[in-house]
């Protein structure tokens, strides 16, 4: 499926990668200022993790959140195999393990919930009557739709126990018949449960702090954007670039390729266009834009790896997990 999907997407991802030369041309401050951006972001990032975990170990959570982020960006179905691998590597750091397991969830929930919230900041640019594509106009009314979906979802989850309680017996269910788990799993939904309200009161004391990282995370990343768009001389309407943004954003969720890999790179670039930007600038912005969020943090996830392999060994398969 990955294959196929690549091979449909390349067209836009070879026009995006073949744009390089361009990158000599850009305005090195704007340039600077962006990665710095594409670096603070990922601090946020994992500053939130570090906070759900509840864990004061700074090299346990980089390590492993840039060592899965970059599984996730170089294998097919790489959200579930990356997010795997942080499990494993943050249950090999001495993290509990449904702590780990626990943690992961709620921050991928609250991120999530943070992309589809982008496009209701900007709705007040297409209430007011501009000028916006209709493609941005359906952009911006998904991600509204997902945004209360995932905040029902949520609400759902942090206060209720029946759904909680049935998803523990369906994982548990799933864990006991694989032929490699050799101890058996018991009582996981009212594990859940007891982490779920843990981490419900944790949040509670610094709800500020995941609301403040979550918006750098997501701020930082968009800032970014924009400062790529300024790097080749365009003059960037902010709000209609939030919204290719945001829908791209989205469309990066579904485990197609490998972190998006072309999905990202097609629809950017043609949703810029959309925004009023030229399509040379789109274009270029787009594979700058990449460089600092996909290609570099991929290469760093890989350093990652090996500086955790040097301090815990290697990764083994968990016999206690959940």
């Amino acid at each position: 499926m990955a294959g196929l999907s690549l091979y449909v997407l390349l067209p836009g991802l070879a026009r995006v990668i073949s744009s390089w030369p361009r990158l000599l041309t850009l305005e090195p401050w704007w340039l600077l200022f962006a990665i710095l951006c594409e670096a603070c972001s990922f601090v946020c990032a994992l500053a939130l993790l570090r906070l759900v975990l509840r864990t004061k170990s700074w090299f346990a959570v980089v390590t492993a959140g840039l060592a899965g982020n970059a599984v996730t960006n170089t294998l097919p179905g790489g959200d579930a195999v990356g997010a795997s691998v942080q499990y494993r590597m943050l249950a090999g750091s001495g993290i509990d393990t449904v702590q780990a397991a626990s943690g992961l969830a709620v921050s991928s929930i609250i991120g999530v919930a943070g992309l589809f919230s982008l496009p209701i900041f900007a709705l007040p640019v297409i209430i007011g009557g501009g000028t916006v594509s209709a493609g941005l106009v359906h952009a911006g009314e998904l991600g509204a739709l997902g945004f209360f979906l995932i905040v029902a979802f949520g609400v759902v989850i942090l206060t209720t126990d029946k759904t909680l309680l049935t998803i523990g017996k369906v994982n548990q269910w799933v864990l006991n018949k694989m032929p490699r788990h050799r101890k058996e799993s018991r009582d996981l939904g009212a594990r859940l449960v007891a982490e779920r309200d843990q981490v419900r009161s944790d949040l509670g004391k610094n709800w500020w702090k995941a609301v403040l990282l979550i918006g750098g995370r997501i701020g930082l990343d968009y800032f970014s954007l924009l400062a790529v768009l300024r790097a080749t001389g365009a003059r960037p309407n902010p709000s209609l670039v939030l919204l290719a943004y945001s829908a791209t954003a989205v469309l990066a969720l579904l485990p197609i390729t490998p972190g998006g890999l072309g999905l990202v790179e097609a629809s950017l670039s043609g949703l810029l266009v959309l925004a009023n930007i030229p399509t040379g600038d789109a274009v270029v912005a787009t594979l700058a834009f990449r460089l600092g969020s996909y290609w570099l943090p991929t290469i760093a996830g890989g350093v990652c790896y090996i500086l955790y392999r040097r301090r815990y060994g290697p990764l083994r398969q968990s016999e206690d997990a959940a």
